[in-house]
């Protein structure tokens, strides 16, 4: 049945946009299931842990939303509290995916929040942690469970597509920091004195709110550009990002609240290290949403186009056999992947060349253009993407296939910690090739091109 006018103007109100027009012709479908591990296994993130989990603060969640546009194109996007899905995991549920919904990649976007207390999954940073084989069974078993359950999750939504509007907006929150240029031990007193921190960093915050045909909140989306690294205790819990999500939905409890991590790999939320200062931050970002919220948002007409490819990022070269003799002496992580790489080079294996990079874009509408990237992507990424393709643009990370740190040319010269660190994901090398930003950023041109920016 169709509106009339005066119901037209009270949605409108309702989505807090005076003077707007419903956005009608979508279709959207939710579904949120709880990954909280069973067992007490490793907790991901952090090389320095000695035991498994013991606790929990609050629970780890999947969610998924599905959404349909008037000609029924369909589009889904996961949200998990895991520190990183890789390509492994990734692959196994597209495979599922599109053999069941028959989506195709484009159409498919797997993000993970990068929470620092969230499980090991199987073949993500395996380096990183002394497993012994009852762990490593463990670890397995419960990343083959939230692959099945994650698919299923998807599953859901697509069932329970119902009219909706979607409305876009963005807000700020201000406690991100570069850590490449601000050490942590001086951040607190430099934030008591009012001085001005060092390092570009991103505040922005993206909201996407779907609203029922009643006007009523259904999810809302947002992102942030941030680790999420505040906490490093044995409990598990979605960091900052699951206290924003909880605070949202405690407050709109018909609705589900879905975070996403932008291109946040050298910010970090500082000072931290308590869980005081984690659900400080988490309330702020769920104020910024709020706000978005309360004022008036863009209305997303019901049209969307997805693109998505594999761009190959090149390894700057490969350590020597001798290098890997030397390094595999070594305890801890670097000790553990130069055993694992002789290892395939006494298996007669050879070293690839690059990797297999997923860039992928959603144009929601005809202003709202979402590039979704996989890996730990610096700033630089995000910062450059909005300002060449303008006002509407939105910039996710973690998506996917986290495989490593992708590093703008910037950081790549200047080095350090984001300008490498490959070992820590069991690349065959310790950094990509100097041109990585060019590729990532020449795919990004061509999938934007492709959904007719």
């Amino acid at each position: 049945m169709r509106r009339g006018p005066v119901q037209l103007l009270l949605v409108a109100a309702f989505a807090g946009g005076v003077g707007q027009a419903l956005a009608e012709g979508w279709k959207v479908g939710t579904a949120k299931v709880n990954i909280t591990p069973r067992q007490p296994i490793w907790l991901a993130g952090y090389a320095s842990r000695k035991h498994p989990a013991e606790g929990t603060l609050h629970p780890l969640w999947a969610k998924a939303l599905a959404i349909e546009d008037g000609s029924g194109r369909r589009a889904v996007i996961v949200t998990a509290d895991v520190c990183a899905f890789s390509k492994v995991m990734y692959e196994a549920m597209y495979a599922q995916i599109q053999r069941r919904y028959g989506l195709e990649r484009s159409q498919v976007a797997i993000t993970c929040t990068h929470t620092h207390t969230g499980p090991v999954i199987r073949e993500s940073l395996m380096a990183c942690y002394p497993l012994d084989e009852e762990q490593a069974a463990l670890i397995d078993t419960y990343s083959q469970e939230i692959e099945g359950t994650i698919v299923r999750a998807i599953g859901e939504a697509l069932d329970r597509r119902a009219p909706a509007a979607l409305w876009a907006g963005e807000g700020t929150a201000a406690f991100a920091v570069n850590r490449r240029n601000n050490r942590e031990a001086d951040v607190p007193r430099l934030l008591e004195q009012g001085a001005v921190l060092k390092g570009p960093n991103d505040h922005s915050l993206p909201v996407l709110a779907v609203r029922g045909e009643d006007g009523q909140l259904r999810a809302v989306l947002f992102g942030y550009a941030c680790h999420a690294t505040v906490l490093d205790t044995y409990r598990w819990s979605g960091d900052y990002p699951g206290f924003a999500q909880l605070a949202l939905e405690k407050h709109h409890p018909e609705a589900m609240a879905m975070f996403w991590a932008g291109c946040g790999a050298d910010q970090n939320p500082l000072p931290r290290r308590s869980v005081a200062l984690c659900e400080k931050y988490g309330n702020m970002l769920a104020a910024g949403v709020e706000d978005v919220l309360r004022h008036p948002m863009r209305a997303v007409d019901p049209t969307l186009r997805t693109a998505f490819e594999f761009v190959t990022l090149d390894y700057e070269r490969h350590p020597t056999v001798a290098e890997l003799e030397a390094t595999a002496k070594k305890e801890g992580l670097f000790g553990r992947w130069a055993k694992a790489m002789l290892g395939q080079v006494r298996a007669g294996k050879s070293f690839a060349k690059g990797y297999p990079y997923p860039v992928e874009a959603w144009q929601l509408g005809g202003e709202q253009l979402w590039i979704i990237l996989g890996g730990e992507v610096v700033v630089d990424y995000g910062l450059r993407f909005k300002g060449t393709y303008g006002k509407g643009t939105w910039v996710t990370a973690y998506a996917n296939d986290t495989m490593g740190y992708i590093p703008s040319r910037r950081v790549w010269e200047e080095g350090g910690y984001e300008a490498t660190s490959l070992e820590e994901y069991g690349h065959p090398a310790t950094r990509w090739a100097k041109d990585v930003e060019e590729r990532v950023s020449a795919a990004v041109s061509r999938v934007v091109e492709a959904v007719g920016r």
